[in-house]
């Protein structure tokens, strides 16, 4: 039954929307008939049965750029397009909607880099990039090797008796000990468990909540962040997970300063980047939105293994290539220089990026410049698109990811090999690395994307070069999309399983 506040909440909501749709500026741009006036096509594009079902078909019939319904009859574009893209993202008057910023300051606080924006954004970000520069990451590579060679990964695959093993919990166990000996100079172990739990599970909603995390967002963008604030304290049980979530946080993250607190008086010195940003007095906002990043990067290893069991080919010459780089005396391995590993990488963060649609909300009155002309519901050619404040942008980041005139003819298969062949398209940047927007771009790129690559190069040459990896003759992996991507089998549960054998 819905609760009375819930019903309140989407009243208001729907009167917002009402006033929102008076005008409808986007209206004569083509795009898909809704199935549902309550959720749009929102639902097709987060709940398919595989991911892209619904939304490749409709960029190839309506363009780059096209209308979508959002709940409640909302016009929405979402958006493929390189030229728009990269309008949107490098400018500052496309934000994050006022519901994506309340839930990071509900999870984080409201100081955390997630929920800032304009200058405090860009001053808190500009402290934190010291941790994360070129030079920065290749000082965790050793950190890296030796998670992945200690019982965390490796080792633990030496024990396993059973016919396939589930590698998505071992590769997050992994991700998450590399993320927390980074940033807070220990293990997982040490950290408090419920804290972990509920760090690495807080952003991913289970797929039974995508309809009811679309309405929250649909009601939610009309209302400003200082308005949405005092939700947390509603009786109900979302609120009521996010209270203890930010206690846990609140909680663990002063335990951990007071212990580097107590070590440097004693005149130990710490370089965990805790510690680091501890001395601008700030320690409790920086890193506590740190932890649930490894997820992304578990699933995107998860992904990357999958497609090599698939090709056992492309495996078996990854393995080569990891071999000679090694050598008989397993020398350090200078990552960059493997052209394979690196192709490999690119193509599964092309092909599986971590967040397959990322929101934005215009600030103000904008025209929107296109690359390619579209064609209107009149007939129009239109090569500009005028949007108004407020209106919602989906940055359609996978999409974009599958065009033909970036990646090739072929851009919807798997194929490491477009990275080595020139058949990728080497214009104007987007994204940070290899023009992807896995890791988004502009202001708002993911901070830790070279720490995200550095990691990624470091337990693929660890697992590849010592294991091989064959798919199950019993089970069948696809991609489901959403809030995340994930990879789930036949009973929609989220599970990567392979079969895995020692080759060296």
């Amino acid at each position: 039954m819905i609760s009375i506040l819930v019903f309140a909440a989407v009243l208001a909501g729907l009167g917002l929307l009402a006033h929102f749709r008076r005008q409808r500026p986007i209206g004569h741009l083509a795009g898909p008939s809704s199935p549902s006036w309550i959720f749009g096509n929102l639902l097709q594009l987060a709940d398919a049965p595989q991911h892209g079902d619904y939304e490749f078909a409709w960029r190839k019939r309506f363009g780059d750029v096209y209308r979508i319904k959002g709940c409640f009859g909302e016009d929405r574009l979402l958006v493929a397009d390189p030229a728009a893209l990269q309008f949107i993202l490098n400018n500052p008057i496309f934000a994050f909607s006022p519901a994506y910023r309340t839930l990071m300051s509900w999870v984080f606080g409201p100081r955390s880099i997630g929920a800032l924006q304009g200058a405090p954004h860009k001053e808190l970000k500009s402290k934190m990039n010291i941790g994360f520069t070129a030079a920065a990451v290749r000082q965790y590579q050793s950190t890296f090797e030796h998670i992945a060679r200690r019982a965390s990964l490796s080792d633990r695959l030496e024990n396993i008796d059973t016919p396939s093993t589930d590698l998505v919990p071992l590769l997050s166990d992994t991700t998450l000990n590399a993320i927390t000996e980074v940033v807070f100079g220990c293990s997982t172990e040490q950290l408090d468990a419920d804290f972990v739990r509920s760090s690495t599970q807080i952003l991913v909603p289970p797929p039974n909540q995508y309809a009811a995390q679309s309405l929250f967002s649909a009601i939610a963008s009309r209302f400003p962040t200082r308005v949405l604030q005092p939700a947390i304290h509603l009786p109900t049980g979302i609120f009521k997970t996010l209270r203890a979530q930010r206690r846990l946080a609140g909680r663990e993250g002063w335990r951990l300063v007071n212990e580097k607190v107590e070590a440097i008086k004693h005149g130990m010195e710490l370089d965990d980047l805790y510690s680091r940003f501890g001395h601008n007095g700030d320690r409790s906002r920086h890193f506590p939105d740190s932890l649930p990043i490894h997820r992304m990067q578990a699933i995107t290893l998860c992904f990357g293994l999958i497609e090599l069991a698939k090709n056992p080919q492309l495996q078996t010459d990854l393995r080569q290539e990891i071999h000679a780089a090694r050598g008989m005396n397993h020398r350090t391995i200078a990552y960059e220089s493997l052209a394979l590993l690196n192709a490999l990488i690119k193509e599964t963060l092309r092909m599986y990026p971590p967040e397959p649609i990322a929101d934005r909300v215009a600030g103000e009155d904008v025209d929107i410049p296109l690359s390619q002309p579209i064609t209107s519901t009149t007939g129009d050619k239109v090569m500009h698109i005028p949007i108004r404040k407020g209106q919602i942008l989906s940055v359609a980041i996978a999409s974009y990811q599958r065009l033909e005139s970036r990646w090739g003819e072929d851009a919807h298969k798997f194929r490491p090999s477009r990275w080595l062949d020139g058949t990728v398209h080497q214009g104007e940047a987007i994204g940070p690395y290899a023009n992807l927007l896995s890791f988004l771009g502009g202001p708002r790129v993911c901070l830790g994307w070279r720490f995200a690559v550095t990691e990624m190069q470091v337990i693929l040459c660890e697992l590849v070069g010592k294991y091989s990896f064959s798919l199950p003759e019993d089970q069948r992996t696809r991609a489901k999309g959403g809030f995340m991507l994930l990879p789930v089998d036949s009973e929609g549960q989220t599970c990567a399983r392979l079969r895995v054998r020692r080759v060296v």
